[in-house]
């Protein structure tokens, strides 16, 4: 099937640093996600065999499209890179030019790339002659800056190198995540190209979905935070309707994903210590779901409710982000144990939504 049927009307898992990783990748998938995109992988760091860094590009065998991201800033490294994940299974290719990391972007790689079209063209050039049947995309944020808004010039440098499609996060670089995502913009990159554009940018809910698509025309839209936050917003989309979890919803999940995780990091201490970290830092994206509020107003992704209203005790436990709380929850679900709220801890003064939010920016 073409790129372009694939990504008509798709919700794509976005690509995400720790995020997008094999075990959440299969959980989203067991929810009906159908498209879905790798942690960004270095090329160099491929060519120099490093092991965590193959570990990225592995594809689950369930997952029905897999894209695989790269950042660099050779054409021969890229198009050594490209036609390796090829290789080992990737659907399609997708060109990181959205990374605003300062350890990135002073090397010239993700939204610094962004700053100069014509290397970008001659990236995806090189990368579609290298390949013999996967279509390459590249991921573009609005600019480097509000005085630096080169979107436009960036996609079709990107489209005149062969790109198939191209993946629009309607933030700056400067943005970061701080402003909403500017849908307006979105749709200008939609009516400037001959190609799928996906639209990311602030999508918690279903009806964000049809909101975001009708604003901008995007051939399908593509979600980060919010898929963290709810995984089942993918069960939305299917069902074409927000959908309320329960807190027993929701543990029941939580729970799956650290099978998952157990499958693939192993059942043994090692194992066991890396299905924490992961759970404890999925932990710090689920306490941020709150479901439609008692007056029938739903949150948006740039608000924070600083206290969340809670209908159960359990609902009450889960929406706490500060560390004691989502210490004990780690343990707790990984050592498979009871989830009783009365057992919590008292809570801590440390969360750390902002430190988590970087990370989830280092390579997505």
């Amino acid at each position: 099937m073409a790129l372009s049927d694939v990504l008509a009307g798709a919700l794509v898992l976005a690509p995400m640093t720790k995020g997008s990783n094999l075990p959440f990748r299969r959980l989203c998938v067991e929810l009906g996600a159908r498209v879905l995109v790798s942690e960004m992988a270095v090329a160099r760091r491929l060519k120099q065999k490093r092991r965590s860094e193959f570990a990225l590009i592995r594809r689950a065998p369930d997952e029905p499209c897999f894209g695989v991201q790269l950042a660099g800033t050779s054409p021969d490294e890229m198009a050594w890179a490209a036609a390796l994940v090829e290789a080992r299974g990737a659907d399609f290719v997708d060109v990181n030019l959205g990374c605003p990391i300062d350890h990135f972007t002073r090397k010239g790689l993700g939204a610094a790339l962004a700053r100069r079209p014509q290397r970008v063209r001659q990236i995806v050039e090189a990368m579609t002659r290298a390949l013999s049947h996967a279509p390459v995309t590249v991921k573009i944020r609005l600019g480097w800056n509000d005085r630096d808004r080169n979107f436009l010039d960036v996609a079709r440098a990107a489209v005149d190198g062969g790109a198939a499609a191209v993946f629009v996060h309607g933030r700056t670089r400067d943005a970061r995540y701080r402003l909403p995502a500017d849908w307006e913009a979105i749709g200008e990159v939609v009516r400037g190209l001959s190609v799928p554009v996906v639209g990311n940018g602030d999508i918690l809910f279903q009806h964000d979905i049809a909101e975001a698509r009708a604003r901008s025309g995007a051939a399908g839209v593509m979600s980060a935070r919010g898929a963290l936050i709810k995984p089942w917003l993918f069960v939305e989309h299917a069902a074409g309707r927000d959908i309320d979890y329960t807190a027993e919803d929701r543990v029941a999940l939580y729970r799956r994903y650290v099978a998952l995780a157990l499958e693939h990091w192993g059942d043994d201490a090692h194992g066991r210590e890396r299905v924490r970290e992961f759970t404890r830092w999925h932990l710090g994206f689920w306490c941020r779901y709150v479901p439609r509020r008692p007056d029938g107003t739903y949150p948006r992704m740039q608000e924070r409710e600083p206290q969340p209203f809670a209908r159960t005790p359990l609902e009450a436990l889960l929406a706490r982000n500060d560390a004691a709380a989502l210490d004990w929850l780690a343990d707790t679900l990984v050592d498979e144990r009871a989830i009783d709220p009365s057992a919590a801890p008292a809570p801590s003064s440390s969360g750390g939504d902002e430190a988590r939010e970087g990370a989830l920016e280092a390579r997505g």
